[in-house]
């Protein structure tokens, strides 16, 4: 080859328009490859496109998630069991949805759904108890936007599940007062064919007179019905117009429309008794959470 020859190949040769790479002048390259400025390497090393001086790439987007929950998710969360144990269990068949057993691992189902463990129904959380001893002045259901207190400002830090009261207990009421996320053991002790025991201590405008007191022992005829008491007396070693009145009925302010159809007004309401539960140890303004016994002995009436 001749001296020619080798200088038209060299590298910086601008005569053909050419320019080469590489120490031997190997492959033609139109582009420059400068820092900044390299090719994108779309290989498995560079999955997201991050090379450099280049914009990631946007991935397509993802498919929706599958809405509601997994089933076996939702009876652990129940508290029933673990997860692991609930795939054994709706293998069994021991797991209804909406009254159909599903054995389907990865079942799905609504907030909605009426989902059942062996025949007792379960929500998506475990089950949590909390009595309130009430002080007066605080609503049960209140509104928002005229700032009223209301009971779960008392229970706000009780539980990180969402609590409801169990019945109601008037504003300027005191006394005890259940919250929990069981439905089912809610809307139980709220059947006015249960009849959950309450025993309340009560002060009126003024004396009652035995006379009065005997009536209530009868039933006193409202326009709702009559109301019927288990039993009622005067408290003792205190003035007459304190009055102790123990009742089953769970209808609205039952105990006062009670006295008023005598002429009388209550002036204090004390529920110092629900369905076992009594305020023992629990000052007033605070709360407590059942013990297993007290939910089992609730979930019997």
């Amino acid at each position: 080859m001749s001296r020619n020859d080798r200088s038209s190949g060299s590298r910086g040769d601008r005569s053909s328009g050419k320019t080469y790479g590489g120490r031997q002048g190997g492959g033609e390259r139109s582009k420059s490859h400068s820092r900044g400025n390299a090719p994108v390497n779309r290989n498995e090393k560079d999955p997201k496109n991050m090379s450099r001086g280049n914009a990631p790439v946007k991935n397509k987007p993802a498919a929706a998630k599958a809405e509601g929950i997994r089933l076996n998710k939702y009876v652990a969360n129940s508290g029933v069991c673990s997860r692991r144990d609930a795939d054994i269990y709706i293998a069994a068949g021991s797991v209804t949805v909406n009254g159909q057993v599903v054995t389907e691992m990865g079942h799905r189902v609504q907030l909605k759904d009426e989902v059942k463990f062996d025949g007792r129904r379960i929500y998506p959380e475990k089950p949590e108890y909390v009595l309130l001893n009430k002080p007066k002045g605080f609503y049960v259901t209140g509104s928002l936007e005229k700032k009223n207190r209301t009971v779960m400002d008392l229970i706000a830090n009780a539980s990180k599940s969402k609590l409801d009261p169990v019945g109601k207990l008037d504003t300027q009421a005191t006394g005890l007062l259940l919250f929990t996320n069981d439905g089912a053991m809610a809307k139980n002790l709220s059947n006015p064919k249960n009849g959950i025991r309450q025993i309340y201590h009560i002060e009126l405008d003024k004396d009652l007179a035995y006379d009065d007191l005997q009536k209530i022992k009868e039933g006193v005829n409202l326009e709702d019905g009559t109301a019927k008491v288990t039993e009622v007396s005067y408290v003792e070693n205190k003035p007459k117009r304190e009055v102790g009145l123990e009742i089953r009925s769970t209808k609205a302010h039952i105990v006062q429309r009670i006295f008023k159809s005598l002429g009388y007004e209550v002036v204090k309401l004390d529920r110092v008794v629900y369905g076992g539960l009594t305020k023992k140890d629990l000052t007033r303004g605070h709360w407590r959470t059942l013990s297993k016994q007290e939910v089992i002995n609730l979930s019997n009436i």
